[in-house]
């Protein structure tokens, strides 16, 4: 099993930003973003700390609907 790393916000944005994701507002220490599909709009809220825990990260990445696998696919370019 692949272990998350450890990434801060702006990093994880950026990564994100590769999937189609766009940054809608940002209100106090939160970001959000989204993602408009045939199915509807995807979206997630980020918080901006420097560094974000693992449980963290992998509760975006299934709001989002991306496999670990795709993360670290385009985590690695």
């Amino acid at each position: 099993m692949v272990k998350l790393p450890r990434l801060s916000e702006h990093e994880l944005i950026k990564i994100l930003a590769k999937f189609g994701f766009y940054k809608v507002r940002q209100k106090g220490s939160y970001v959000m973003l989204i993602k408009e599909t045939k199915q509807g709009k995807i979206g997630c809220v980020i918080p901006l700390h420097d560094e974000l825990e693992t449980g963290t990260l992998l509760g975006i990445l299934r709001q989002v609907k991306i496999s670990k696998e795709e993360f670290f696919e385009e985590y690695n370019k």
